[in-house]
């Protein structure tokens, strides 16, 4: 019988995969990706005709550590969703489409991607 975390595991790994199934990011309106860990997060924003990575944030990166220091793993999701935000709007990005990579539309989820609209982008 398997552990109760292997379980948790793979059921995200099939929602991932029936999410990317539907989606995908172009050059004109390239993938928001989150990824939850359960102290960080990180999101990164990819243009999947090329393959390629057009900018990202996370909780861990230097920039943002010291300016999220002390804060709840909500208030971090915020913090990253707006300096992705920030970044995107530098590269001319105005759209995306959201992958929210199997987790549930809930909680730090939800606050990065609320964050990312607040700061001006369109999902």
């Amino acid at each position: 019988m398997k552990d109760k975390s292997k379980q948790k595991h793979e059921a995200r790994f099939k929602k991932k995969a029936r999410i990317r199934k539907r989606i995908s990011g172009t050059a004109e309106r390239p993938r928001l990706v989150v990824f939850r860990s359960n102290l960080h997060i990180s999101a990164q924003i990819v243009n999947d005709d090329t393959h390629a990575v057009v900018c990202s944030a996370s909780s861990f990166s230097k920039d943002l550590r010291e300016a999220l220091k002390g804060k709840s793993k909500t208030e971090l999701s915020v913090g990253v969703g707006k300096a992705l935000a920030e970044k995107a709007k530098e590269k001319g990005i105005k759209s995306v489409v959201f992958d929210r990579n199997g987790f549930i539309y809930h909680g730090r989820v939800k606050a990065l991607a609320d964050a990312c609209r607040e700061a001006g982008l369109e999902f």
